[in-house]
């Protein structure tokens, strides 16, 4: 350890070679999704209470969940709800031992994708 120059040696080679895999990309937003039901229990709060004051407050938080950025982050956090939950069910069925090899690993991080797409658009059509 006498004559280690770490002043030219990079701090994390693997950061530089390492390719993203399907699997860790789904497991990051699994997380980054779980923020965002976060975010969305805040503003489904913040309507509720709204709701509850008076009835000019409601008016203001209901028009703004009803425009068209109010749709789009709602159709947005319905997105990351389905994504979170089909997430969660991935891990089951890995924690009972299925579906543990890597080819379906990814193809089950596919599904996650196209899944919660079309279970969100679904959502919005029906409801």
């Amino acid at each position: 350890m006498a004559d280690v120059n770490r002043g030219t040696r990079p701090l994390s080679p693997h950061l530089q070679i390492y390719r993203p895999q399907m699997t860790s990309m789904s497991s990051i937003m699994v997380r980054i999704t779980g923020i965002a039901c976060l975010g969305l229990s805040i503003i489904v709060v913040a309507w509720l209470l709204a709701m509850s004051t008076s009835e000019a407050a409601f008016e203001t938080a209901n028009g703004l969940l009803r425009s068209g950025l109010g749709k789009l982050i709602m159709f947005g956090a319905t997105w990351a709800v389905f994504y979170h939950m089909l997430g969660r069910l991935r891990h089951v069925i890995w924690d009972f031992g299925y579906a543990l090899d890597v080819r379906t690993s990814e193809k089950m991080g596919i599904g996650m994708f196209v899944g919660a797409t079309i279970l969100a658009v679904l959502a919005v059509v029906i409801l």
